[in-house]
This record gives structure tokens, C-alpha cells and sequence, in this order.
């Protein structure tokens, strides 16, 4: 299937690795103009010629700290300066700490809020002009199946991920007649840097090792296992193309089977 993607202009937020940078990997090979972001900028430099060496392409790519207020408009006009415009917006950002509600007070609420909503709420605020002037507008939310099946000890963010789902089925019924589309992934255990922290976060608690959590963690799929980067950024780059022209409003989870209910 041709996915229409050849010289399409998409911006990745949270790219430097795990599942931001799987999709921006995925949107160079098919032959889109690639802008990441990381909240470092060794990172995000090295991930930038990594993806270059093996798309044959220039990938550009722009440091900040995507809870900061200021940061989002910032990026959305360097990529658009750098590519010309934007047709694919996908927002993804760092998740907030594990623990339960004793362990988080009022400025913890605040930062978490301002890096796993209010984040996207400002990439797409910037964004809306340019992607109003494609011809193949398509945001994509990266959440996670917690906002459907709460993950133990993720408090912050079973609670906050759930407004970016309100959020992004919003503006697909209010922009969908703009041809502008919105989707979201809402991904399970996946083999990425962030589920090995938490998996770090977990064997502290239990005495465990990280392999044995990890291993845990596993078995809870029908699958018997966590899925891959690659198999996430299949998806996402599908849903952000002009091949799925016509689907918006989604809310997909990718998680081998593990969201346990029928809706």
C-alpha cells in the first residue's frame, strides 16, 4: 500500500527515542520530512543523524522542554520555517512519575498537567494555522490504554491522559469539517527506555529483579509478551497518512490485547 507520505511535513514531539522516535523513523522511511524534539539536545542530535544514516534524508531536529509553556509554539515555528509548512502533527511527551496520591502534592499535579495535557493543548493551538493550510491535515495524540484500564501506581497519569482523549476526539467532531483529522494511540507495555524505568521503579517495591518484573509484566498479554516500538509506530504512521483518509476521531489502542473491556 502506498501511504501517500513522500515529502509530507510531520513534526514528532518526544522523539529521541522510544515511541516518538520509532514513528518519526517510520514517517522518514516512507519518505516524509521529519522534525523531532527532545527536552535534550545531545539527544535529540544524536537521534537526529541516526535517523538520517538510515532514511538518507536530512531530519531536523529541535531541542526543548515540552512542559514549558513558551516551548510548543517554538518548535511548531521552527519546523514549519524549516519544512515550508506542516501536514502531520504528532504529540507525544515524556509521562509523569509513578506513586500513589500520597506521594504528590499540588506542584506535582502542576508539572505533570503541563507535560502530559497541556502540552498537547499547545502544539495543536500553534500548529492549527498550518495544518489549515494542508491539503492532508492529520494530528496524532500519543496517550496510553491507562486512560480506558487505570495501571496501578500511575496515578498522574491514568488521571491526566484522559483529558488528552477528550481533547482529541473534540477537535476530530469540530475540525473534521476542515479536513484537518485527529487521532489518538493509546499503547500498553511496550519495550521502551520509560517502561523500563517504571519496570526499575516496580523490583524497588517488590524486591524483584527488573527482568523479573518485566517478565510480570509479560504474561498479562494475551500475547505473552510486551510489544516492540516498530510494531507502535506501524499504526501510528498509518493513521497519520492520507491513506487513512477518512478515519478520525479514533481512539486505537496498541497493546497486544491487554485492555481487557469491549468498548
Amino acid at each position: 500500500m502506498d501511504l501517500q507520505l513522500k515529502n509530507k511535513r510531520a513534526l514528532v514531539t518526544g522523539s529521541s527515542r522510544g515511541l516518538g522516535y520509532a514513528t518519526a523513523r517510520g514517517l522518514a522511511l516512507e519518505g516524509a520530512q521529519v522534525a523531532i524534539n527532545s527536552h535534550h539536545n545531545e539527544n535529540i542530535v544524536a537521534a537526529a543523524k541516526k535517523l538520517k544514516d538510515e532514511a538518507g534524508r536530512d531530519i531536523y531536529h529541535f531541542p526543548g522542554d515540552l512542559s514549558d509553556r513558551d516551548v510548543p509554539a517554538i518548535l511548531v515555528g521552527k519546523a514549519v520555517e524549516a519544512m515550508g509548512g506542516l501536514d502531520i502533527l504528532v504529540t507525544n511527551a515524556g509521562g509523569p512519575p509513578a506513586g500513589a496520591i500520597e506521594d504528590f502534592d499540588e506542584d506535582d499535579w502542576a508539572a505533570a498537567i503541563d507535560l502530559s495535557f497541556l502540552s498537547h493543548v499547545r502544539l495543536v493551538r500553534a500548529a492549527l494555522p498550518h495544518l489549515r493550510e494542508s491539503d492532508s491535515a492529520s494530528v496524532l495524540t500519543i496517550t496510553s490504554y491507562s486512560v480506558k484500564q487505570p495501571i496501578p501506581n500511575l496515578l498522574l497519569s491514568n488521571s491526566i491522559r484522559a483529558a488528552t482523549i477528550g481533547l482529541t476526539k473534540t477537535l476530530a467532531l469540530e475540525l473534521g469539517g476542515e479536513g484537518i483529522r485527529f487521532n489518538s494511540i493509546l499503547p500498553a507495555w511496550t519495550e521502551t527506555e520509560r517502561v523500563y524505568e517504571l519496570m526499575s521503579h516496580r523490583a524497588v517495591s517488590s524486591g524483584l529483579t527488573v527482568e523479573e518484573e518485566i517478565k510480570k509484566q509479560a504474561k498479562i498479554s494475551p500475547m505473552g509478551r510486551m510489544g516492540t516500538p516498530e510494531e507502535f509506530a506501524n499504526a501510528a504512521v498509518f493513521l497519520v497518512s492520507p491513506a487513512a483518509s477518512y478515519i478520525t476521531g479514533v481512539m486505537l489502542t496498541v497493546d497486544g490485547g491487554m485492555y481487557k473491556g469491549t468498548m
